[in-house]
This record gives structure tokens, C-alpha cells and sequence, in this order.
């Protein structure tokens, strides 16, 4: 059975897999190797999950789904002032896709960012990430702009699709 919750820093090697392999897994024939390979380095490296792992300012801290306490999927968001949130993360193990952990972890986040006070949840999927993008707008989401990626770099021109629900 699949527990969620707040991670811990036993878990930071578990959550720096799963993101890896997960981005690796949803952008590979979307995004050049080179392109994958920085961003996994940048984000997902253990010094900086070992940061993020409790909340800060505009953070709500990683979230895990632990199965036998093995991490099978992580999500960390934040709000981004009084009303509106951000999820900035989600990636499962590849091979447990299609159980529900997304939508458990999602609906985790979410109901910490309610208590928060946020009336309106955004998220950015990449465009072409015919993985993301129908998760999210089964569960409400509706694209209201595109724009540049975010992890862009040099000549780069990935694009983001903007997406927001109420909540």
C-alpha cells in the first residue's frame, strides 16, 4: 500500500531518483538528452533536495509516495501569495504510473495549499508532454497561456503550457 507524506532526509536519495528517472522517462523524444541531463543535475541533485525538503517562503516542502518506505513518486509546490499556489513538481517511478500515487500526491499538496488560503492552483507542463498535460486536465486544469520554459537555456526555445484550476 502506497503511503503519502511529508518527506524526510532519509528520503532525498528516493526523491532524486524518481525525479530524474520520472523527467527523463516524460521528456525523452520532447527535449534534447543535453537538455534532460542539466536540468536533472540542477534540480534534482542531493544538496539541493537536502534544502528543500521541509518548507520555506513560497515552498511547502517535498511530498513522497513511499511504498515498503521505497520513494515511488515526489511532488513539491508552493503558494505563491495569499490566494493562488503552484505545483512546481511531480514525477512518479516510470513503472508505477497508472496507479493513482499522482493524483494522491496532487490531492496531498493541494489540501496543504487550501489550508493556506489558496483559492486557485497553477501548474506549467511542457508542451508535447502528452503525459502531463492530460493528468492535469482530468483533474480540472485549463490552459490559459504559453511561454518559454522555464530551464531554457543558450538558443533553446522549449515552451510551457500555463495551467490553472480552482480549488
Amino acid at each position: 500500500m502506497v503511503a503519502i507524506k511529508s518527506a524526510e532526509i532519509e528520503h532525498v536519495q528516493g526523491i532524486a531518483r524518481v525525479c530524474c528517472e520520472g523527467c527523463m522517462d516524460t521528456y525523452k523524444g520532447i527535449r534534447s538528452p543535453e537538455n534532460i541531463e542539466r536540468n536533472n543535475q540542477r534540480f534534482y541533485n542531493r544538496e539541493r533536495i537536502l534544502g528543500e525538503i521541509g518548507e520555506s517562503a513560497g515552498w511547502d516542502g517535498y511530498i513522497v509516495a513511499l511504498d515498503q518506505n521505497e520513494v515511488v513518486g515526489a511532488i513539491g509546490g508552493g503558494m505563491l501569495d495569499n490566494k493562488e499556489s503552484e505545483v512546481y513538481v511531480l514525477y512518479l517511478d516510470p513503472n508505477r504510473r497508472g496507479e493513482g500515487i499522482g493524483t494522491k500526491l496532487l490531492d496531498f499538496l493541494t489540501d496543504i495549499q487550501r489550508k493556506k488560503g489558496a483559492k486557485k492552483q497553477w501548474v506549467s507542463v511542457q508542451k508535447g508532454n502528452m503525459k502531463g498535460i492530460p493528468f492535469y486536465e482530468r483533474r480540472g486544469f485549463r490552459k490559459v497561456a504559453e511561454q518559454p520554459a522555464y530551464s531554457n537555456a543558450g538558443n533553446e526555445d522549449y515552451l510551457s503550457l500555463r495551467y490553472l484550476r480552482e480549488i
